[in-house]
């Protein structure tokens, strides 16, 4: 079963019943059974926002559990970040009326299309929604712009100096993290098992012990890995269009690139940071109710690639990045969008980028950049 016919993956949407609200789901595939959370936030916040992780009892594509809600409750209004917490501890924040359910008693039947889900609660609230499958597997929606080199360079010298991100993609793809490209979806399983297993055996290859409780080295621990190939829920973007255009055009040969089509395009993405900071609380959580962007620049332990990089990075909780982006832009406003140009432009892009000094060698210090660089030059393949 593929991954866009499977139950794994995000499904977002609304519910209603009791309250109504937002609903978020991740569910992750495993040989025999689905692992998963779901977050829902009422819309009047009446009650505390409700974690609740589940496994299913087979992948039949009807079936029922029961679990436990847990109550989260959101700090951002007190400069804080919110957490699991204690119902006692909850409760004074709350009417004195309010009632906390315990565990709720879950039916679901699924498609290729959508998820249905109904609910009872041990205090007798219900409620029920049919979500939507992820446009996340998809093509990417965006309408790019479509441009020569020369053309490109243009474009960008006319661009504020460090107000945007800037993404090379090879193909114009849908903007998604490797992570959620691998199909997975559960958060929490790869911050409580992926995470531990990666620390266990990277601290026996790591100069520097990572200490994960400290924000600053949780995230250049996680920027190591992504930068490794572990697939995460970062993004990596770069303040350079230059950089972001050597990331575009690296992967392809030569002589593809000598024979590409008219319309074979590699994409640059550009997100307007600056903006996105300003109209958004940056939220470097995975773990939260409701979905969110975040930038965040780690510092480079252990990564001597960040700096010639000029790299920065976007932590998400969303699957369909690109459709929550392009969601935020109200009142004429434009976080996100993309150039295409020409793949049969290669030869002239990355000669062009050697001359301002950047190469495989200055993107990737050691053996195997200094071999990729030369590779380049000396090979025409």
């Amino acid at each position: 079963m593929s991954e866009s016919e499977g139950l794994n993956g995000q499904w977002v949407g609304t519910y209603a019943g009791s309250t109504t609200g937002t609903i978020v789901i991740n569910i992750d595939e495993q040989p025999q059974n689905c692992v998963g959370e779901a977050f829902l936030v009422d819309d009047n916040h009446t009650a505390p926002a409700l974690v609740a992780f589940f496994t299913t009892p087979s992948k039949e594509q009807q079936f029922h559990f029961r679990t436990d809600l847990i109550n989260w409750f959101d700090a951002t209004a007190l400069g804080g970040l919110g957490g699991f917490v204690a119902r006692e501890l909850i409760a004074p924040k709350y009417p004195q009326d309010t009632a906390f359910s315990k565990y709720a008693d879950v039916e679901a039947v699924w498609d290729k299309d959508a998820l249905s889900l109904s609910w009872s609660t041990d205090i007798g609230t219900t409620g029920k929604c049919m979500l939507p499958r992820s446009a996340a597997g998809r093509p990417s929606g965006l309408v790019a712009r479509s441009l020569n080199w020369s053309e490109y360079k243009e474009y960008v010298s006319g661009l504020t100096t460090k107000r945007h991100l800037f993404r090379g993609q090879t193909a114009p793809f849908r903007l998604r993290t490797s992570f959620h490209r691998s199909g997975r979806a559960h958060l929490h399983r790869f911050l409580t098992q992926d995470i531990p297993a990666l620390h266990k055996n990277l601290s026996a290859r790591t100069r520097h012990f990572f200490n994960l409780l400290v924000p600053d080295e949780n995230g250049a621990f996680f920027n190591l890995v992504q930068h490794h190939g572990y697939p995460t829920p970062l993004l990596d973007w770069t303040y350079s269009p230059y950089v972001a255009a050597f990331f575009a055009y690296r992967r392809i040969a030569k002589g593809k690139a000598a024979k590409a089509a008219e319309n074979d395009k590699v994409r640059i993405l550009i997100f307007d940071q600056n903006q996105w900071r300003i109209d958004w609380n940056q939220l470097p959580l995975l773990i939260r109710p409701g979905l969110h962007v975040s930038i965040g620049e780690f510092v480079a332990v252990e990564n001597e690639r960040m700096i010639p990089q000029q790299a920065a990075s976007t932590i998400t909780n969303a699957d369909d990045m690109e459709t929550y982006i392009k969601s935020k832009e109200t009142g004429g406003k434009e976080y996100l969008w993309a150039i295409d140009m020409p793949v049969v432009e290669r030869g002239r892009v990355m000669s062009e980028l050697r001359y301002m000094g950047i190469t495989a060698g200055s993107m990737f210090p050691g053996l195997d950049g200094a071999c990729e660089e030369l590779k380049e030059r000396n090979f025409e393949i």
